[in-house]
């Protein structure tokens, strides 16, 4: 184990496994192109490891050149790919063949793809050394992969976390022995949301809501938005498989997290087992369930002052909010029910200051 700023990494590849991927890579690109001298251009920062052993692995003549790009900030990407070191000049009727350290969501793949097609290469190829297959999105061609591997945050041998790791000489993984999965229940006006907020910041947890989950989506027009809006505007439900989907697609793209608060999801047994099937094939499970008690006087009267500066219709009629509340349990006593059953359900007191129902949820949770 190794620990790297505030997380935990364990062995996941060791020196000699990458080493012959490399060589297999190189075998493979050398018989395609030993009549010709091909141009490699390396991907930085993470690829500079990967570039040096390919060109060592590498038998006949070639040239070599770096373009840089970056859509990180920290931990996670910021969806825009940024250029800062752009394709090399007088390239004009070169073979290139473009070497990745890892391709995951393709967002990288797809500038790369953009730069090199407004030049007059001969043409131009890909090859990673790691490729996560569940995370990229298939819409160019991968030409050479030297491992595919499962979509686990990974550093070493080029790979960072927050600019350290880059420097080992074997792939480590996160260690998500200690990884923290939540759902929060809730009547209306119980603080879930506030709560949830907390707590991620406290645990490094991903906060997953359905409702904002659902509304990027739909928003974005991505294809899971377009094939919920599908079922919505014809008045129908959303299918639990595509619930699912916008879910898996949320803790796919946050594996550095080190757990994930749900929040709106599951609401029937049929959803709960599913998420159960979805994290155990990522080697993860839910920890507990916990469901944040309160009076229903208590909440009604919450709801409606919340309603005078809110402008929202169903938290100024009484009428509505306890038809909110007996929704909420018809709903969620089955769930209870469920989570009972595998000892992972737990019933904190929502009423006090913010403060102190933290302290009550983070004494559940700390004792996970």
């Amino acid at each position: 184990m190794i620990k790297l700023h505030d997380k935990i990494f364990k062995p996941y590849l060791k020196e000699e496994q990458i080493l012959q991927a490399i060589e297999k890579m190189a075998t493979e690109i050398a018989k395609d192109y030993k009549d010709e001298t091909p141009l490699f251009v390396g991907v930085l920062n993470g690829a500079f490891m990967f570039v040096s052993d390919f060109l060592k692995a590498y038998p006949y003549p070639c040239e070599v050149s770096f373009v840089r790009l970056s859509s990180y900030q920290g931990l996670t990407s910021t969806g825009i790919v940024e250029t800062l070191l752009d394709v090399p000049e007088e390239i004009e009727g070169k073979s290139v063949i473009i070497l990745e350290d890892v391709v995951d969501t393709g967002r990288t793949l797809k500038q790369l793809v953009h730069l090199f097609s407004q030049t007059n290469v001969k043409e131009f190829k890909i090859a990673t050394l790691f490729y996560k297959s569940d995370m990229y999105n298939g819409e160019y061609a991968i030409d050479y992969v030297g491992l595919e591997i499962p979509n686990n945050f990974i550093v070493g041998y080029g790979l960072d976390y927050n600019e350290q790791g880059r420097n080992l000489r074997e792939v480590y993984q996160l260690n998500q022995a200690d990884m923290i999965n939540l759902v929060l229940f809730g009547k209306p006006g119980a603080g879930k949301g506030t709560q949830a907020e907390v707590l991620k910041e406290k645990y490094n947890l991903k906060h997953i809501s359905t409702g904002d989950v659902f509304r990027y989506n739909i928003k974005n027009g991505t294809e899971l938005g377009k094939l919920a809006k599908s079922y919505i505007d014809k008045g129908e439900l959303v299918p639990d498989e595509v619930t699912i989907d916008m879910l898996k697609d949320e803790v796919e793209k946050n594996p550095e997290a080190a757990g994930f608060i749900f929040d709106g999801f599951p609401r029937t047994d049929t959803q709960a087992e599913a998420l159960d099937n979805f994290l155990e094939s990522k080697d993860m499970k839910i920890n507990a369930t916990i469901a944040l008690e309160a009076e229903d006087d208590v909440l009604v009267a919450r709801l409606l002052e919340r309603g005078k500066s809110s402008g929202r219709s169903d938290d100024q009629d009484e009428s509505k909010i306890r038809n909110r509340f007996d929704e909420y349990n018809q709903k969620t006593a089955p769930l209870k029910a469920f989570y009972k059953k595998q000892g992972k359900f737990h019933s904190v007191n929502g009423i006090g200051e913010i403060k102190e129902v933290t302290e009550r949820l983070c004494a559940i949770i700390d004792k996970l």
